[in-house]
């Protein structure tokens, strides 16, 4: 079936800025209707789904749980509501009101993946109020402690949902918000530097909204191996420092300064390699004083040459550009970006975590040997 309805979907935290984007983009593109499942009434065991137009209320009606999750309830709903609306052939537009928490990149790959069932996936957008965005940036609550929890097992933070909501996106709706100043409009800059920053109520957004979107290219973008990361930038009081280095880290030592690392920027992120595990690529993802690490599976140095094919070529590109004639695409590339960031005392506590020119000389199988102080943290 030929694609006759487009999707767009409007994600984030701030929601009045977020029902503002929807607002506009129903008012600008006709015969469009906005489809929300509210995760609120989880604990009643279903989820409320609602379509709507400029008029008001078109439908209501509710999604049972499924394995306890109200996102898997919105999962499993998704879709034939859209196919529904689809094959009735009156919407040209439905806009994907996404609930407070839930993220973009989920429900982007889930609408993708039926692509052709009569509706496509034509733009994501995370609408942003620039007054809100530290603060949610610096919360280190549970969601489940902000009443914004997904799911019972749902463990995820206000600040990195925030923070996966921002980056995702290709394009940022801004609200025009009185009490946004310049720090706060460099910070949003810094974060997401290549996205495509809409004014809500400037007319522009739909067009925006709708100008394309390919799934796999923005989990990419986020995918630590290759992600596209901030560069240097300092304005108006916010500062993005970038620190890229080609020797392994010491495992103690970078564990007993990952306290410090992690609360000196309100946001980092990157990748980088231990001593211990020199064949692993580990991402780091920090927000709201809390750090993940997470093993991302084996550098493209420790593969095999038949390995290669199995590698998408944006991966095999980012390890070009990082590549060294000893140890391959092994290497720190690190980035933070905060106002007030003091970058010499990062720069000067990430170096202190580096191998010393002794160490590193005793080579790899000396560097297996020393403490795996990351094991509790990786779960090994």
């Amino acid at each position: 079936m030929d694609v006759v309805m487009d999707v767009v979907i409007v994600a984030g935290l701030h929601e009045d800025a977020r029902a503002a984007a929807v607002g506009e983009l129903l008012a600008t593109v006709p015969d469009s209707v906005a489809l929300h499942h509210d995760l609120s009434t989880a604990v009643r065991g279903t989820v409320v789904r609602t379509v709507r137009d400029t008029s008001g209320e078109l439908s209501r009606g509710d999604a049972p749980l499924v394995n306890d999750c109200a996102c898997c309830a919105l999962r499993a709903d998704l879709v034939p509501e859209l196919t529904r609306l689809a094959d009735a052939g009156l919407t040209r537009l439905a806009v994907v009101e996404l609930w407070d928490s839930v993220e973009p990149k989920a429900m982007a790959e889930v609408i993708a993946a039926h692509h052709g069932a009569g509706f496509g996936l034509r733009g994501v957008v995370t609408a942003v109020d620039p007054a809100l965005l530290l603060a949610c940036l610096g919360n280190g609550d549970d969601l489940m402690a902000a009443g914004l929890a997904a799911a019972p097992t749902d463990q995820r933070t206000v600040a990195d949902t925030w923070a996966r909501q921002l980056e995702y996106a290709p394009v940022l709706a801004v609200a025009d918000s009185a009490r946004a100043d310049d720090e706060d409009r460099a910070l949003l800059a810094q974060l997401h530097p290549t996205a495509r920053q809409v004014a809500i109520g400037s007319g522009g957004l739909a067009r925006a909204a709708r100008a394309g979107f390919d799934v796999e290219a923005a989990a990419a973008a986020q995918h630590p191996a290759c992600a596209r990361l901030p560069a240097e930038a300092d304005a108006c009081g916010v500062a993005t420092f970038v620190w890229h280095r080609e020797r392994p880290f010491h495992p103690e030592r970078l564990y007993a300064a990952l306290e410090d690392l992690t609360c000196a920027a309100a946001r980092s992120r990157g990748r980088f390699w231990l001593a211990d595990r020199p064949d692993t690529l580990l991402g780091w993802d920090a927000a709201g004083g809390a750090l993940c690490v997470e093993s991302m599976g084996p550098w493209l140095a420790a593969l095999p040459d038949a390995a290669w094919e199995t590698v998408p070529p944006v991966r095999r590109a980012a390890a070009a550009l990082d590549w060294h004639p000893e140890h391959g695409d092994c290497c720190n590339h690190l980035v933070f970006t905060s106002p007030g960031l003091d970058r010499e005392g990062l720069e000067q506590v990430l170096g202190s975590c580096l191998l010393t020119d002794e160490e590193y000389a005793a080579g790899r199988a000396a560097w297996k040997n020393l403490p795996p102080a990351f094991d509790a943290l990786l779960e090994v």
